[in-house]
């Protein structure tokens, strides 16, 4: 059982990893030409977080995962809102820093947000401690809504890439 234990955790991370190609190019270019707030994070603190978020929503959707008893029929809502929330997750990177399309990708978190709010509330009764492992990446999501929205409204010109 520990080696699904490691997979369910290890997966959220494909996604950052592949994220992390995009980022690592246009942080030190594009990103730091936008006006930002000054409450947002330092850039070193990003990927320390996003470490530790995907371990912990990994670990949890492990935990709905083996009360549910694996991809059962009971398995489909809690897992399908958890996956269809790591593909946006998975998604804002390359159209937030990739495209640099603003507003997509405020709109892709807003949606985000709303999915994973969903799905805590369908992991609420199968596992709790699942759904608490959740609360962190709320929080963060929280700040990362906010930060995206700002981004957005003082940085008008910059809403697309340049082809």
């Amino acid at each position: 059982m520990w080696t699904h234990a490691l997979g369910f955790t290890a997966l959220p991370h494909l996604g950052g990893f592949f994220g992390w190609l995009i980022t690592r190019k246009e942080v030190p270019t594009w990103y730091e030409t936008l006006k930002k707030p000054s409450w947002r994070p330092p850039n070193k603190i990003f990927p320390v977080a996003w470490t530790t978020l995907y371990t912990s929503m990994g670990y949890a959707s492990y935990l709905v995962w083996r009360d549910l008893g694996g991809f059962s029929n009971k398995a489909v809502v809690p897992l399908g809102l958890y996956g269809a929330q790591l593909a946006l997750n998975w998604a804002w990177t390359p159209i937030f820093f990739g495209a640099h399309n603003l507003k997509l990708a405020l709109l892709d978190i807003v949606g985000l947000y709303g999915l994973v709010l969903g799905t805590m509330y369908s992991w609420y009764p199968i596992n709790k401690t699942a759904t608490a492992l959740m609360l962190p990446y709320l929080a963060w999501l929280t700040l990362a809504s906010c930060l995206t929205y700002c981004i957005w409204r003082d940085n008008p010109e910059k809403g697309k890439k340049k082809e």
